[in-house]
């Protein structure tokens, strides 16, 4: 029986879910801290994403939320976590899995990671690039400042 080789890349992806469930949490019991704030792009798509159907058909494929100023009930379990933001003065409840996480960035100290997925190919991607950025709805900018922090990148290591 032949042992297959060490999936790095899974236990990175993994690894890197467990940071940022870490982050949350501590938010989630303290605040945010200094200028920190993030900016959260998920796939609406994905098994356990709940959302209010207006979200979802304004944003059928992926979302950017901004936690920043104003945000509330936020709670973090195993699987993902559960966050209420204001969207036009109306607040709504979102839960998000972390397999459903595609970046998650704090501008403040330019720190960035991004998750690749298995079926995402090269053809999405050049069809991402020609889309302009979600507007969250949050209570921050549109899209993270350009030049912010750095992404990293886990399918460059992948065959």
């Amino acid at each position: 029986m032949v042992r297959p080789g060490i999936d790095y890349g899974g236990m990175m992806h993994r690894a890197m879910q467990r940071l940022i469930a870490d982050v949350l949490r501590d938010v989630a019991a303290n605040g945010l801290p200094g200028e920190h704030h993030f900016f959260i792009t998920f796939d609406t798509r994905e098994e356990g994403v709940e959302m209010a159907d207006w979200l979802r058909d304004r944003y059928p494929e992926e979302m950017t939320i901004v936690i920043q100023h104003w945000f509330d009930n936020l709670t973090v379990d195993a699987d993902g976590f559960t966050i209420t933001l204001n969207f036009g003065n109306s607040p709504e409840p979102l839960r998000i899995p972390f397999d459903a996480l595609r970046t998650f960035v704090d501008p403040s100290v330019e720190f960035g990671l991004r998750f690749e997925t298995q079926d995402h190919d090269e053809d999405d991607e050049d069809e991402d690039e020609d889309e302009a950025p979600d507007d969250d709805g949050g209570d921050g900018p549109d899209s993270p400042p350009p030049g912010g922090g750095e992404v990293v990148q886990l399918d460059r290591w992948r065959k």
